[in-house]
C-alpha cells in the first residue's frame, strides 16, 4: 500500500536566512535600501529603554518573515549616533520608529513599539503570493467519494460482486505485500471478499487519511532549546578572551551572569573563579515565550510594550527585561472595583489637598494682617519720633536765640557802664599776646579769626611719613559702621594696585579728588589721604587731583598694596 505525502501550499526558501541586519554607517543604510525591494528599517537609540526591550521581539519578527517565502521584506536596524545629522533626512521624531521602504521611497511608518501596526503595514504593501492548493501523490489529485473508494478497495482483492479480475489501476495502487500472494480461484475470492474487505476497512481508512500524523504534532509541541551564548556581543567576548586572557567558557559565563557588560563579567569571574563548575560547558536553555516585561529598576511587571513605554516615559527607568510571568487580566468586576478604589483615593487626595490649602490660606492671611499691623505701628512710631525731634530742634533753636540775646544785652550793658565810668573808653588787659580787651572790639579781628602774622607763627603739621603707614591703615579700618572702612580700603587698594601694576601709565598716577567716589568714600575718613600723601601723592596746583611724583618709592607702594589687601581681607571676615 503506497504512502501519501502531503505537500504544503506555501513552499519554503532555505536560502533566505537574513533576519535583522545592523547598519553601522549611513552609506550602509542607503545600500541596504537599494539592494532590497522592500525594507523595514528600525530607527533606534542606545539610550532608549523601549528600544532595548523591544529588540528581541523585533528579531523574532524578522526571523518569522525571513522563513516566509510569500513575503519578501528585509529587516534592518540603525542607531541614532550612527546617522548623526542624517536623522533629519529621514524625519525621525521619536524612538523607536519603524519605516517601510520600497527601494529608497518610504511607504509608511510606525512610531513607538507597535508590532501589530508593523505587521499591518507589511501586509498592506508586501502582498503574499498564491501558489494554489496542495495535492497528494498517488491520489490522482481528485478526491474520491466514499462509495468509489470502497469499490476501489474491493477491486484490489477481486471483489465488487461481479467476479472480474482486479483492474490494472487498482492493482497498481494496492499494497506490495498483496502482490506476492498466490492467485485464488474466482469462487473462493467471491466468498472471501466481503470478510476481507470488512477486516481491512478500518486499516485502509486510516492509511488514506494523510493528515493524521500532523495532529499529534500540534497537540504535543516540542520545547525549543537555544544556545544562550548566541545573544552575546562578539566584541565583548573578544575583549575578555584576547585582552584580559579569560578562557572562552569563562568569558561567556561572565557575560551571561554579569548583565551582559564587560565590567559585570569581570566582577562575576573574580567572585566565582574558584567554583568547581566554572569550566563546565554551558547548557542550552528552553526558549520561553515572552508573556510580559519586567522593570529591573523597580521590579514592576508590565503586560505589553505600550505599558512599558508609558512606564519608561513616566519614571525615567531604562533597564527592562523579558519575562515569562503572565500578568492576569482584570475582570469586569475587578476593573469596576479598581476604578472605584482609584476614585475614592483621588477624592481623598483632593479633600486632603483642599484642607491643606485652607490651612495655608488661613496662615497666609494671618501673616499678611500681622505684617500690615506691624508696618502701621512702625510707621506711626517713626512719625512720632520725627515730631519729637522737630519739637526738640525748634525748642533748642528758641532757647539758643534767647540766651544769645541775653548775652548780647549783658555785654552791651557792661560796655555802657564801663564807657560811662571811663569817659567813653574801654579798659584793656595786657596779656601774652598783647592788647586783649574784655569787651567786644569792632576794629579788630573777631573771635576765632587770626591775622596773617599769627597764622604764620602757628606751627605746621608734620608731613605724613611712610613709617606711620600701619597707623593710617588702622585708622581707616576702625570705621566699622555701615562698612565704610571696608569701602575705603577697597578704593585705596585699587588706587595703589593700579600704580604697582602699571607704573608708567600716567592715568593711574593721578587721582581725581573731585569725583564722587573720592569725596564720599576716601576724603571723609582719617588716615586715607595721609596714606596717599606718604606714598608720594601730592596735590596739583589747582587742588583738583593728587599726582604721584616721579621720585616715588615703588618698594613702599608695593608694601602698602600688600598691607591694604591684608587689612581689607581682615575687615571682610
Amino acid at each position: 500500500f503506497s504512502n501519501f505525502i502531503s505537500i504544503s501550499s506555501r513552499s519554503r526558501n532555505p536560502s533566505k536566512t537574513m533576519t535583522l541586519q545592523e547598519l553601522d554607517t549611513p552609506e550602509a543604510l542607503s545600500s541596504f535600501l537599494s539592494a532590497n525591494p522592500h525594507s523595514l528599517i528600525c530607527f533606534s537609540a542606545t539610550w532608549c529603554g523601549p528600544c532595548k526591550a523591544s529588540k528581541p521581539q523585533l528579531e523574532a519578527l524578522a526571523s518569522s518573515y525571513a522563513a516566509d517565502s510569500s513575503v519578501n521584506v528585509a529587516f534592518g536596524i540603525v542607531y541614532e549616533h550612527v546617522l548623526g545629522d542624517d536623522v533629519q533626512r529621514y524625519k525621525v521624531k521619536a524612538f523607536p520608529t519603524y519605516a517601510l521602504f520600497k527601494g529608497s521611497d518610504e511607504l509608511g511608518r510606525v512610531q513607538g513599539v507597535n508590532f501589530d501596526g508593523i505587521k499591518a503595514l507589511i501586509g498592506q504593501h508586501c502582498k503574499a503570493h498564491n501558489f494554489g492548493g496542495g495535492s497528494s501523490l498517488g491520489g490522482g489529485g481528485v478526491a474520491a467519494s466514499a462509495a468509489d473508494a470502497r469499490a476501489q478497495r474491493l477491486a484490489r482483492f477481486g471483489g465488487g460482486g461481479n467476479g472480474n479480475v482486479p483492474k490494472e489501476g487498482a492493482a497498481a495502487s494496492a499494497n506490495p505485500d498483496t502482490e506476492k500472494k498466490e492467485e485464488v480461484p474466482d469462487e473462493e475470492m467471491k466468498d472471501a471478499a466481503p470478510a476481507k474487505a470488512a477486516a481491512t476497512k478500518s486499516e485502509e481508512d486510516s492509511k488514506m487519511d494523510v493528515d493524521e500524523p500532523e495532529k499529534s504534532d500540534t497537540i504535543c509541541e516540542k520545547v525549543e532549546m537555544i544556545d544562550p551564548t548566541e545573544s552575546l556581543k562578539k566584541e565583548d567576548v573578544e575583549t575578555l578572551t584576547g585582552a584580559m586572557g579569560f578562557s572562552l567558557i569563562r568569558a561567556q559565563k561572565g557575560l551571561l551572569n554579569g548583565n551582559g557588560s564587560v565590567e559585570g563579567a569581570v566582577e562575576w569571574l573574580l567572585t566565582h573563579q574558584e567554583d568547581a563548575n566554572i569550566d563546565d560547558p554551558i547548557e542550552k536553555v528552553p526558549k520561553h515565550p515572552v508573556l510580559s516585561y519586567k522593570c529591573n529598576d523597580c521590579g514592576k511587571i508590565l503586560a505589553n510594550m505600550a505599558n512599558l513605554e508609558l512606564h519608561a516615559n513616566k519614571t525615567g527607568h531604562s533597564d527592562f527585561e523579558e519575562s515569562t510571568e503572565q500578568k492576569k487580566a482584570l475582570t469586569a468586576e475587578e476593573k469596576q472595583a479598581q476604578m472605584a478604589k482609584i476614585k475614592t483615593l483621588l477624592k481623598a487626595k483632593r479633600s486632603e489637598r483642599e484642607e491643606v490649602e485652607k490651612v495655608e490660606n488661613v496662615e497666609l492671611e494671618k501673616q499678611r494682617r500681622f505684617m500690615g499691623q506691624e508696618m502701621a505701628k512702625t510707621r506711626e512710631q517713626m512719625e512720632r519720633d520725627e515730631r519729637k525731634r522737630s519739637v526738640r530742634t525748634r525748642k533748642k533753636e528758641k532757647d539758643d536765640a534767647v540766651r544769645e540775646r541775653q548775652r548780647i544785652r549783658a555785654e552791651l550793658e557792661k560796655d555802657k557802664r564801663e564807657r560811662i565810668a571811663n569817659k567813653g573808653k574801654l579798659k584793656g588787659k595786657l596779656g601774652v599776646d598783647g592788647y586783649n580787651p574784655d569787651a567786644i572790639q569792632y576794629n579788630v579781628p573777631g573771635e576765632g579769626q587770626q591775622t596773617e602774622e599769627a597764622a604764620a607763627k602757628k606751627p605746621k603739621k608734620a608731613a605724613p611719613s611712610v613709617a606711620k603707614m600701619d597707623e593710617y591703615i588702622a585708622k581707616v579700618a576702625s570705621y566699622r559702621a555701615g562698612g565704610d572702612g571696608g569701602n575705603c580700603l577697597k578704593i585705596l587698594k585699587a588706587y595703589i594696585g593700579n600704580v604697582v601694576k602699571n607704573p608708567d601709565d600716567p592715568k593711574y598716577r593721578k587721582i581725581n579728588t573731585e569725583n564722587k567716589a573720592y569725596k564720599m568714600k576716601v576724603k571723609p575718613f582719617m588716615g586715607a589721604k595721609s596714606l596717599l600723601l606718604c606714598l608720594g601723592f601730592a596735590p596739583n596746583e589747582g587742588g583738583t587731583a593728587l599726582e604721584l611724583g616721579e621720585d616715588s618709592d615703588m618698594a613702599a607702594l608695593t608694601q602698602a598694596k600688600e598691607k591694604v589687601e591684608a587689612a581689607y581681607e581682615k575687615y571682610m571676615k
